[in-house]
């Protein structure tokens, strides 16, 4: 027999909702990952703060004695004033973001919750706050982990039979990039070595070849004979930390030699990024003649103070700390190079109304919940593009970083002299004139990162093809290497312009009716 007492504690438990419990667990679920997610994209943005905190208290600890106090209080109070400038950008796109969500949930939420009223039972608002639950959990915790799992099938994994080395030195290493697609590599064909950027590595030119979306294989698909180069890692090569942009012609020529003599052809170069600053660089030395006879570049700043947004970052910015030494760090064998990270960093803080951490998090529950559905499946592209912003950021060395630097702070002159030499030797567009190559630029014609005019630089001194491709900074390696897509690579376009493989296979054809 039940007591009364028991009788009346089934009593209350049976006019107990029963989704009124599980509401109740969604919203402590909800609650934990949202604030997990705050934490996880604040302490992401903020982890390059340290290092650069580090550097500027080593770099100011000296510069302070060298400057009147009075000097020192005023470029603080401008440095100060430019901050607040930066985070005021920063909140204001993250109330943006926050109240765009927030409005369009609180009214399902409304909703939801008058549905539960009128029927008398929280079915409705239990099923809405599942939903909040389930979005915040797929963009905390399921996110990241597709974004980690693309690792076997993002960038290049030379252990896979896909690639021959061919050479190294003490700071490179060049391998061949074998055809996927069954074409043979026509060993009389036209070479071309492709230079990725240091900042952001050589793996983006590999973006996802599984899915025909590779820059390097858009070229060895059609038979072309595709090397490219790779630094060696730099944490472990004090050759790689001590590397010179002497160092780096020298290495691509010593490439060259082994390339043109295995095809009996001198080399096309085709750098990209940053790649392509460093590869005209070379050409413009003439260490690299004889070797190198035509070049391409893609989204190349080549003149970087031509590049508005991030111009204009620099410009509010005070000249006392309008210094790389803000981002050298000091390696425990006493070499000097420059973190990655905080480099990159700077590019977010340059477009703070767009990468402010709570901003971005924002972002992404609007992007998995804008269709309602929070069960459709993560893309490759969409991981694979966060595994390259993420785990793609390497250190450089100094000098070739302060050789970018340069460019972005002193403009080519008028004469076509770029900011600085290269083995004691003036750089001009001159050189070109005097010995012309084939010339493509390529360029994003929503760059947000190399802005068009950079790009285009070389245009004032000598006349260089172009074609220009929709979207922004990565669509040439990622949307357009796929041989399918409306702007491939190997396609000639309505303009008359031509894609970079397109480019390279017109040379060949062009050399073997002369031969």
């Amino acid at each position: 027999m039940k007591t009364d007492s028991e009788k009346k504690s089934n009593r209350l438990t049976d006019d107990i909702d029963p989704s009124f419990l599980t509401l109740a667990g969604d919203v402590l679920t909800a609650c934990q990952s949202y604030w997990i997610g705050v934490y996880r994209y604040t302490n992401e943005f903020m982890l390059p703060y340290w290092t650069a905190l580090n550097a500027f208290q080593t770099t100011e600890s000296d510069k302070l004695v060298r400057h009147h106090p009075i000097e020192s209080l005023k470029d603080y109070l401008e440095l100060f004033k430019f901050n607040l400038q930066v985070a005021e950008k920063g909140l204001i796109s993250s109330l943006t973001g926050m109240n765009d969500y927030h409005t369009a949930t609180a009214t399902r939420a409304f909703n939801a919750m008058l549905n539960s009223i009128e029927k008398g039972k929280c079915e409705d608002f239990s099923a809405f706050m599942a939903k909040e639950a389930a979005l915040l959990e797929k963009v905390v915790y399921t996110y990241p982990r597709a974004i980690r799992a693309i690792e076997p099938e993002y960038g290049f994994h030379f252990e896979d039979g896909g690639y021959h080395k061919i050479a190294e030195t003490d700071r490179f290493t060049v391998y061949q990039v074998l055809p996927r697609n069954g074409a043979a590599v026509r060993a009389n064909g036209k070479p071309i070595l492709i230079i990725p950027p240091y900042v952001l590595g050589a793996n983006i030119l590999a973006f996802l070849p599984g899915e025909n979306k590779s820059y390097a294989h858009a070229y060895a698909n059609q038979g072309i004979p595709t090397y490219i180069r790779v630094i060696k890692d730099i944490d472990t090569t004090p050759a790689v930390q001590t590397l010179t942009g002497e160092d780096d012609v020298l290495d691509t020529r010593f490439f060259c030699e082994r390339i043109k003599a295995i095809h009996g052809k001198s080399v096309t170069l085709n750098g990209f990024c940053q790649g392509g600053f460093i590869a005209v660089s070379g050409i413009l030395s003439g260490e690299l003649d004889g070797v190198v006879d035509a070049v391409i570049t893609c989204v190349a700043p080549i003149d970087g103070t031509r590049s508005k947004a991030l111009i204009e970052y620099m410009q509010h910015l005070p000249p006392r700390f309008r210094d790389l030494g803000y981002a050298v760090k000091d390696l425990p064998n006493g070499n000097r190079v420059v973190d990655g990270k905080v480099m990159s960093w700077v590019y977010k803080l340059k477009s703070m109304e767009k990468e402010a951490p709570v901003h971005t998090f924002y972002r992404d529950l609007m992007m998995f919940g804008r269709n309602g559905d929070i069960d459709f499946k993560i893309s490759k592209t969409a991981a694979a593009i966060n595994h390259w912003l993420i785990y793609d950021r390497n250190d450089l060395p100094e000098d070739i970083t302060k050789m970018s630097f340069d460019s972005y702070t002193i403009p080519i002159g008028k004469d076509g002299t770029l900011p600085f030499n290269l083995f004691g030797r003036k750089l001009t567009f001159k050189r070109l004139k005097e010995k012309p190559m084939p010339y493509l630029i390529c360029y994003g014609k929503e760059d947000d990162l190399v802005d068009q005019e950079a790009a285009l630089a070389p245009l004032d001194f000598i006349k260089v093809e172009v074609t220009g491709f929709p979207k922004g900074h990565g669509a040439i390696a990622t949307s357009w290497s796929n041989p399918q897509s409306a702007f491939a690579l190997q396609k000639r376009f309505e303009d008359g312009s031509r894609g970079p493989v397109r480019f390279q296979l017109d040379l060949e054809e062009k050399k073997e009716k002369k031969e």
